[in-house]
Order: C-alpha cells, then sequence, then structure tokens
C-alpha cells in the first residue's frame, strides 16, 4: 500500500484543451468500475474463507482499486464539469450486482479464480498503458501510468498465489485455458456495458439499457487506443497464467490473432 496518492499527481497541469471526448467516456465508466473494488474484496474474501494471507492482499489491492477510481474521478469531473459521479454510481451499483454471498469460486475453483484474476490484471495494465501512451492530456498520462503500473503489479501479485494454488489443486493446462478464454469473453458482459450506460445518460433520463448496444458503445470507443505491441503484452501475460510455455513464435501467433480480431471488430 502507499505507493502514490491523489496528491502526487500534478493536477495544476490539467488541459482542457487536449482532452479527447472518447477518453472522457472511457475514464468515467472506468472510474466506477475501479471505485467498486471492496465489492470485488468481498467476493474474493468469501471465495478463499480460510486463507488469510490472502484475504489481507484481497482488501489491500481493493483499496488501491478504489483509489484508482478516485483519481480517475477527480479528471473526469475536471473534464466534463457535468459529471455526476454520486448518481451514476448509484445507478452502477443498483443495476449491476456481484454475487457476495457464495461458497466457492464461480470459475470452479481457488486456481480458476486466480487465472481469472490474471486475466483481468492483464487487460487493465495493458488498458490504462494504452490510455496513458495515446492521451496529450498531462494529468491523464500521469494517471494512467500509475494505474498500469499498479495494475501489473497486481498481477505479479495474483500469479504468485496462483502457483501455490496449484500445487493442491493441479488444475490442468486445458482447463487453465479455458478458465482465461471465459474470462476474455466476458469483456462484453454486463459490468462495462452497464458503466458505460449509466455514465453517459443524463441526469434523470430513463433510456432502457440494452446490452448489446452499450457494449459495442463501449468496445467502438476502447479498441481505438491499442497499438500491436499492447496486444502483443496482453498475450504473453495471458499465456503465462494459462501455463503455456510460449516461445516468441507462439507469442506472435496469438498476438497477430487477437490483434486482427480487435481490427476486424473496430471495423
Amino acid at each position: 500500500m502507499g505507493y502514490w496518492t491523489l496528491d502526487d499527481i500534478d493536477w495544476n497541469s490539467f488541459d482542457a484543451s487536449k482532452v479527447a471526448p472518447a477518453l472522457v467516456s472511457l475514464a468515467k465508466s472506468a472510474c466506477m468500475v475501479e471505485h467498486n473494488g471492496r465489492d470485488y474484496a468481498r467476493y474474493l474474501c468469501e471465495v478463499f474463507t480460510g486463507d488469510d494471507e490472502f484475504q489481507q492482499v484481497a482488501h489491500e489491492w481493493a483499496e488501491e482499486e478504489v483509489q484508482h477510481g478516485k483519481a480517475l474521478r477527480k479528471w473526469a469531473e475536471l473534464a466534463d464539469p457535468s459529471f455526476n459521479f454520486d448518481e451514476s454510481f448509484k445507478a452502477f451499483t443498483d443495476g449491476y450486482k456481484l454475487p457476495l454471498n457464495v461458497a466457492a469460486s464461480v470459475r470452479g475453483s481457488r486456481s480458476g479464480e486466480l487465472i481469472s484474476r490474471c486475466v483481468v490484471e492483464s487487460g487493465t495494465s495493458t488498458y490504462y498503458t494504452a490510455i496513458s501512451e495515446y492521451t496529450d492530456e498531462p494529468v491523464l498520462k500521469q494517471i494512467c501510468a500509475r494505474i498500469a503500473a499498479d495494475e501489473f503489479r497486481h498481477y505479479k501479485l495474483f500469479y504468485t498465489h496462483l502457483k501455490r494454488y496449484l500445487e493442491k489443486e493441479k488444475l490442468g493446462a486445458l482447463k487453465r485455458f479455458s478458465v482465461a478464454m471465459g474470462r476474455i469473453t466476458e469483456s462484453e458482459d454486463d459490468e462495462l456495458a452497464y458503466a458505460f450506460y449509466t455514465a453517459h445518460r443524463g441526469v434523470g433520463e430513463q433510456e432502457t439499457y440494452n446490452r448489446k448496444v452499450y457494449a459495442k458503445r463501449y468496445l467502438t470507443e476502447a479498441t481505438r487506443i491499442y497499438r500491436r505491441d499492447h496486444i502483443d503484452r496482453l498475450v504473453a501475460m495471458v499465456m503465462k497464467a494459462v501455463g503455456i510455455k510460449a516461445g516468441d513464435r507462439l507469442n506472435r501467433i496469438f498476438g497477430s490473432l487477437a490483434w486482427n480480431v480487435m481490427q476486424w471488430r473496430v471495423a
């Protein structure tokens, strides 16, 4: 804990002339998902009942996620003073619920849950790196660079615990791959789509939520910020969590496939 605080951000360097509207949209959505970190910690603590070491890690991780949400919220409010975070966040948490009262991981095992967390941290670390390198706005660049570093550290943390649990649960490579691919496909689930919906509907508006529509709107904005090297890095991190010992050639194959799929989706 304590790697950085909001006071470490040079907020005075904010430059409204360099704000890209698409990145405002992404920041609004991301700040709500990140701000919901404590609910994720509650879920993880239920899954890892009896593992005091990991439960402590989950609580510390969640506080850093909440800080990410606070930083992105503050930037979004600078970029768009009309953004009503409190109303949007309430709508988000009212409409999107995590499974908090669980006896086991929705991934089938604790190892599966940790693979899923590694996939998520791979994606977020890559995502915030891409935003940091895409934006010309100085404050957003600072925030996203710091968040990306945190998310990469979180990936290593979950991966360390994954190795510990794999010694007990002996999850095979095929099952690990299946869990990872399942989590990747959830990038179009209700969480991000609903966050985008609640962040962008006007105050008091009652537009009907349509998951496919808002997932598409979110992905249209998000996928444009990536470069090929970002995707190669993401693929390498996911493959490590899956347990595939990939050399440069295999990484290139999976990286090319992921990149081509993304470009097709953008088109």
